[in-house]
């Protein structure tokens, strides 16, 4: 399928490795505009270099207050407008509510909510100004169904969820759409981190790990031409995971 994004232009953040460079990934093979961030240079310019010619890169920290509406409004600057935002961002680490500090919870909502409300904020006049616009963020399956030992993700993106389904509704009209895609178990850095060469792919109907392009397929998809009615989702990607639990 041709999901007509040919030339649009596409900012995904820390897009380095993971679900973010599998994003970036299909949004190219697509043949959108795209320009890629990272916190750390080095990997950010080696990850852009893997993606294609033609893909840009920024030395970006979007957990930063001042790096994420930065990220954006550089990266519109350097294509010359901007169509579509993947936000993106490295997770809170992990711990139960019993481990965690109430001191701990304001740089959670900095890394994983403010984040998301400042890279989408920074977005929108760019979209308006051509009546067309995608905003897709990757969170987590945990808004759904919280994961054990992430109290501090658990929290921080289901408010990041309730805010872009709020801003899906107030921008409908301007042509703009604004969806989330809620990944389960994938094969990333991430996943390693929390679960250790052993994530409970039991619980899983698909019976294995998500693969980082399972998940870069559909955000491409809800950055298409053909998804332009469609917004205010929160898609699991996840293998069947939370229909098992119903």
């Amino acid at each position: 399928m041709d999901l007509g994004i040919r030339g649009r232009r596409a900012a995904v953040a820390a897009a380095s490795a993971g679900l973010g460079y599998a994003s970036a990934a299909a949004l190219a093979a697509e043949g959108a505009q795209v320009t890629i961030c990272g916190s750390d240079g080095g990997r950010a310019r080696a990850a852009a270099e893997r993606l294609g010619p033609g893909v840009r890169w920024l030395r970006a920290d979007v957990a930063r207050p001042d790096g994420a509406a930065a990220f954006v409004e550089e990266a519109a600057a350097l294509m010359g407008g901007l169509d579509i935002l993947v936000v993106n961002g490295p997770g809170p680490p992990p711990g139960t509510i019993a481990q965690t500090p109430p001191e701990a919870y304001q740089p959670a909502l900095e890394r994983s909510l403010l984040a998301v409300v400042r890279m989408s904020l920074a977005a929108l006049p760019f979209m308006r100004e051509r009546g067309w616009g995608r905003i897709v963020a990757i969170t987590s399956l945990g808004v759904r169904q919280p994961y054990p030992n992430l109290a501090l993700s658990n929290t921080a993106r289901a408010g990041a969820t309730g805010f872009l389904r709020t801003l899906a509704r107030e921008v409908a009209a301007d042509g703009i759409t604004v969806n989330s895609v809620q990944p389960g178990l994938h094969r990333t850095e991430r996943v390693t981190q929390v679960y250790g060469d052993r994530p409970p792919v039991g619980d899983v109907p698909a019976g294995r790990l998500g693969e980082p392009a399972d998940l870069g397929a559909v955000v491409a998809f809800l950055c298409s031409a053909q998804a332009g009615y469609l917004t205010g989702a929160a898609v699991p990607v996840d293998g069947g995971a939370y229909q098992a639990l119903l």
